[in-house]
């Protein structure tokens, strides 16, 4: 039996998947510095150490997204004959985890500093003969770990629906996360500084909620894709519209009386099952050779289909 073919971007969607691919090198290469950068200006604050916790965490998206693409467009064989698309799936599921584990670590470290009521200060250090207070460089490394990382979020957020890519959606979800929690640790530093020893772990806790969030609704995304769940969109609220979009296209054939479309998503793209009942037989094998090309020029998310002529009775059994 042939095997399914090899992922291939169409010609204009390549050059996106290029794009998202050089994102992510310079998104490695900027996270790894700027945990080396909160490393040594973190001192005892809370929030500075759960920021260079969390800057350690988001190497993993991008380096889950550069494996398993890689690993989805090789081309199938006797062992896998539908390729190896799941990778993707894979990859949702560790940097979904990563995203989760992240807001945990936070939410709970920030919890046992108000329960234990440890507080946090900020000294000061000697620079050359004048004392320079502990914070500025501590504020200077946020500044440094989160403007980036509102932009590159920013242009992954665009880039993730156009290649129907999730872990570089979640990546981007890890972003936001990022600049999020630099921004209340920048808060607590500052609300420290001034004597509220209390503003360092609230700031990270607040964050850790919204991250913990986000890490769970993508969890859950990602587990129902590998169970074979109904394709949905990119942020995993509602069912894809197009296996029923296809459906009414293929109805529209004068040949063709009803048609029903079931698909389940395999990394970037979709597999599934047509059924059809024909208006008549004549030239039933060609007609359905020319409906499963038909199909898969649709739309490049449809990658392998299995077309079944069935009688009326049996897809009126399965409306709703």
């Amino acid at each position: 039996m042939k095997p399914a073919a090899a992922l291939e971007f169409p010609p204009e969607l390549e050059a996106s998947y290029r794009t998202a691919k050089r994102l992510e090198y310079v998104s490695l290469a900027y996270i790894a510095s700027s945990v080396v950068f909160v490393y040594l200006v973190m001192g005892s604050s809370q929030a500075m150490r759960a920021s260079w916790l969390e800057n350690t965490i988001s190497l993993v998206p991008p380096l889950a997204f550069l494996l398993c693409t890689r690993i989805a467009r090789m081309k199938p064989g006797r062992r896998f004959p539908y390729g190896l698309h799941r990778a993707v799936s894979i990859g949702y599921l560790t940097a979904s985890l990563a995203l989760f584990g992240m807001g945990l670590f936070l939410f709970i470290e920030s919890a046992m500093k108000l329960a234990t009521a440890e507080r946090t200060t900020i000294g000061g250090f000697d620079f050359f003969g004048t004392t320079v207070w502990a914070g500025w460089p501590m504020l200077a490394a946020l500044l440094y770990t989160s403007v980036p990382s509102f932009f590159l979020g920013r242009t992954k957020l665009k880039l993730a629906p156009k290649i129907n890519d999730k872990i570089l959606y979640a990546d981007a979800e890890m972003n936001r996360a990022d600049w999020m929690s630099e921004g209340a640790a920048a808060l607590g530093v500052l609300l420290t500084g001034f004597g509220f020893w209390w503003a360092d772990a609230v700031a990270a806790g607040l964050v850790s909620i919204d991250i913990l969030y986000d890490g769970f609704r993508n969890i859950r995304a990602s587990v129902t894709d590998l169970m074979g769940e109904m394709p949905k969109n990119i942020e995993g609220d509602a069912l894809d519209p197009l296996p029923e979009q296809l459906a009414h296209h293929i109805e529209r054939l004068d040949w063709v009386e009803m048609a029903e479309v079931r698909m389940r998503e395999e990394g970037h793209v979709f597999f599934g099952e047509i059924f059809f009942v024909p208006a008549n037989e004549r030239n039933l094998v060609t007609r359905i050779a020319e409906l499963v090309e038909m199909a898969k020029a649709y739309n490049w998310r449809i990658h392998d289909v299995t077309v079944m002529p069935v009688a009326r009775e049996m897809l009126e059994e399965q409306a709703p």
